[in-house]
């Protein structure tokens, strides 16, 4: 008998784009939006079952602060009254649709693990395997991990606490008071609608600044349009008051909360002491609640490049273009003008990456 041995090779396929899309929300829809209008091979990546369930599975009494006209995306208008404020599933609703209408090439469920690059190309690891790109944006945007204080852990067991992602109705918290930390939006909406029923502490460490939502007969973003105002850059004079009074809260429901007393305001949460919230003014209160709407934290540990990431775990571009040559960013708050995060004006910056990189490709 004669032994010989059989060499089989085996050649594993590798996906490869022109352009990968990291996320599949607003952001990363508005992308695909110019990609797809220019026939350029793109894949929009999504870690949801479903497009829009970022927005389904915020809290149930959720509106937006812009209205219709300013709550959409380039090339499909939302239904509705233009002047009227949409709700989050609506939103949702919207961008599900909006992937269908213009037939975006997206994958769902699958997670990006690692993103590097060797010679001229990009290496997406995936939850479903390896991918390859020319260019990639990441779209993902700021919020990816709930930020709780460090003392929260020190919280009494008795007392109930979530994060405003785990919140859905008041009917998810024990009976008595509760204070909510944090003067967003979130934490505005939430205040006044747990204030028809019981106790609520609002809780801050900065003064809040009050927008109404309409002056006149028009919704304040129509007046700041007509202004140029959303157009603002983060470098402009308005641009700059803004960014160093942090957002505002539009509408006038908690300011005359506070006013009649219904909901009571303190400083900064800084501390628990026998099971007691302590505030920056060494006062103190006992409640049976809190939510904590202290907002998230960015997450871009995947991302294995030099030069992108700062020690404060921050992207580091300009108007989206970042120091690595063919990787960009997308959806950030002020990227390049004040509604660079809002659904109205996330495509403005959208349109401009997509003619960097068509003249890159």
């Amino acid at each position: 008998m004669f032994g010989f041995t059989i060499h089989v090779e085996v050649k594993i396929m590798i996906q490869a784009y022109d352009v990968i899309i990291i996320g599949a929300g607003q952001a990363g829809l508005a992308a695909a939006y110019y990609m797809q209008q220019a026939g350029i091979r793109y894949v929009v990546l999504g870690k949801e079952k479903r497009i829009g369930d970022n927005w389904r599975q915020r809290y149930d009494s959720l509106i937006l602060f812009t209205p219709r006209w300013y709550s959409q995306l380039p090339g499909l208008p939302l239904d509705g009254s233009p002047h009227q404020y949409p709700s989050k599933d609506e939103i949702a609703d919207y961008l599900e649709r909006y992937s269908v209408q213009f037939q975006l090439n997206i994958e769902l469920d699958i997670g990006v693990e690692s993103l590097t690059k060797e010679a001229n190309q990009f290496l997406l690891d995936t939850s479903r395997g390896r991918l390859v790109a020319k260019q990639v944006i990441v779209a993902t945007g700021p919020f990816h991990k709930p930020y709780l204080p460090t003392f929260s852990s020190e919280v009494d067991p008795d007392i109930y606490q979530l994060h405003t992602s785990q919140y859905r109705s008041p009917s998810d918290l024990k009976p008595g008071p509760v204070l909510i930390v944090g003067g967003g939006n979130s934490g505005a909406q939430l205040a006044v609608e747990l204030s028809e029923d019981r106790e609520v502490t609002l809780s801050t460490n900065r003064k809040l600044l009050f927008f109404p939502l309409q002056i006149g007969k028009r919704s304040i973003f129509w007046w700041l349009h007509r202004l140029g105002l959303l157009r603002a850059s983060a470098d402009s004079l308005f641009g700059r008051w803004l960014i160093s009074k942090g957002d505002p809260v539009f509408g006038t429901e908690l300011k005359q909360a506070l006013m009649c007393g219904i909901v009571q305001l303190k400083p900064q949460t800084v501390a628990v002491h026998n099971g007691q919230i302590v505030f920056a003014d060494q006062s103190k209160l006992h409640v049976k609640n809190i939510v904590w709407a202290t907002g998230f934290r960015a997450d871009y540990s995947w991302i294995k490049l030099p030069q992108v990431v700062d020690d404060a775990g921050k992207l580091l571009h300009v108007k989206g273009v970042t120091p690595v040559e063919g990787l960009y960013v997308l959806g950030l708050p002020w990227q390049s003008h004040r509604g660079s995060a809002l659904i109205g004006g996330v495509g403005r910056d959208a349109s401009y990456l997509y003619s960097v990189i068509a003249s890159r490709l």
